[in-house]
């Protein structure tokens, strides 16, 4: 059997300003990783054989239908506006329609140098590659918006990183590519008609019911309202929020240097890059909007009447901090085991977090140990959790069936860094015993799986990661 990708392609149809047409760049020996079936069912991809499909997936053969492409991007890194990004090392092959109805790119992230690449190798090697597949499928099981991973494929080369590196591609599924540094590449060079065109495209492609600019900026910021309060209540840290990693349509996007916390600490930064802890775990919410204000700043250029656009807009961005708040605290609620709500459910998930803080709780543990009488057992100092435990039992009472709410609420198990660390290096001896065991485990995030209880474990002393790095 043949693989065939329906290919329905329309980013393409915009325009070269858009992109640069580019093809793969072949590689040595492709062999393949991993191939998501579950996915492809859904995508109408249909499999062939494993020589196919590694030929595919890394880029030596481009199938039939496709129209493969780097798109161009601008985006302000780290703060610091920079007007000519772009898919350095990813080649967008092309959409496809799947079973839901919606619309999906098929992206190769790895696949050679594009117009965009600067001093880059446009290569990925295989760690980034497998932590991207692990942790974004098991971000989607989570119920986490994210892009999704279909395959991944060895290339039989080597990557130069801190050293060599056996290299890889990953297939990437998004709802589209389009981030906030995308509106920012033609707002910096004042190409209005572009940014229409742009902005018509997005509303088309993911908010029908949205009108006008900034009823497409009231869409974005209400996605986004929704993904980071979903990173906040799974303790997920993405690490390098910058607005060429902000999805348009509200999706996880470009898993470099993230990790999940452990113990819990509001300032937990991962990021080597991250110096300053412009990205840590408490400012996600502030820098969302942030980039929100960006996306606004860009919109506002297309329009007749820039100064009543700037009240609308600011009208829209100053409105997300609460909105944040709101289902923050709807999410948090639920991780305590409360379907209804009260004025002080607020200080009362404040003071958990507080203990846990104080005594270096596990988030992900300690939550899900809630609903089993355990959750003591995760604080160093049980004196101090006990009054806080007698106040949230009896607020408990007033609620129907708290423990089914938090065990729907509360994975037992996420991607912990240690062990994708093990993963990796197990993988480039070339063992993928952990990949393959962290897939399967990680998709069922909320069930306790029997023979499963180390990947529950928080890390050693000597296991715990202090930092991560992005895959260039």
């Amino acid at each position: 059997m043949a693989l065939h990708i329906p290919f329905d392609n329309t980013y393409a149809q915009l325009g070269s300003g858009f992109y640069s047409r580019q093809r793969p760049a072949p590689v040595a020996a492709p062999q393949l990783i991993a191939f998501n079936q579950t996915l492809a069912d859904l995508l109408q991809v249909q499999a062939g054989d494993l020589v196919e499909m590694a030929e595919v997936f890394a880029g030596n053969q481009v199938p039939e239908g496709a129209d493969p492409l780097a798109q161009a991007y601008a985006g302000h890194q780290f703060g610091t506006f920079n007007p000519q990004l772009g898919d350095g090392r990813a080649i967008l092959l092309g959409e496809v329609l799947g079973t839901d109805g919606r619309r999906y790119d098929l992206q190769l992230k790895g696949a050679g140098r594009t117009p965009y690449s600067r001093q880059g190798d446009g290569r990925a090697w295989l760690g980034p590659v497998l932590r991207e597949y692990v942790v974004s499928e098991a971000m989607f099981a989570l119920g986490v918006p994210t892009t999704r991973a279909l395959a991944a494929v060895s290339t039989g080369e080597t990557v130069w990183r801190e050293g060599g590196m056996p290299g890889a591609v990953l297939t990437r599924v998004a709802a589209s590519h389009l981030r906030v540094g995308t509106f920012q590449f033609f707002a910096a060079r004042g190409k209005t008609a572009a940014l229409r065109q742009l902005t018509e495209y997005a509303i088309s492609r993911h908010y029908p019911q949205a009108e006008a600019p900034m009823g497409l900026l009231r869409a974005v910021r209400d996605a986004q309202v929704r993904l980071i309060a979903a990173w906040m209540s799974v303790g997920f840290i993405h690490g390098v929020m910058n607005t060429d990693n902000s999805s348009i349509s509200g999706e996880t996007i470009d898993y470099g240097p993230c990790a999940f916390m452990d113990h819990y600490r509001a300032d937990q930064v991962f990021s080597s890059i991250d110096r300053m802890g412009r990205y840590a775990y408490s400012n996600q919410p502030s820098i969302a909007v942030w980039n929100l204000a960006q996306l606004a700043t860009a919109l506002i250029q297309q329009l007749d009447d820039p100064q009543q656009a700037v009240e609308e807009a600011t009208e829209i961005v100053h409105a997300m901090p609460a909105l944040i708040e709101t289902e923050w605290l709807r999410l948090f609620r639920r991780k305590i085991g409360l379907e209804t709500a009260q004025d002080a459910d607020m200080d009362l998930i404040s003071g958990l977090l507080e203990l846990m803080e104080q005594g270096q709780a596990d988030f992900t543990n300690s939550f899900r140990a809630l609903a089993d009488g355990r959750a003591v057992d995760y604080f160093r100092d049980s004196k101090a959790f006990e009054p806080w435990h007698a106040r949230w039992m009896q607020r408990c009472e007033q609620e129907q069936d708290p423990q089914a709410i938090m065990r729907a609420s509360n994975p037992v198990y996420i991607p912990r860094n240690h062990r994708i660390e093990e993963m990796i290096a197990s993988a480039v001896a070339g063992d993928f015993t952990l990949f393959e065991r962290l897939r399967t485990v990680l998709q069922q995030p909320f069930t306790e799986q029997q023979g499963a209880e180390d990947l529950q474990r928080p890390p050693e002393a000597h296991e715990v990661v202090t930092a991560t790095f992005c895959g260039t």
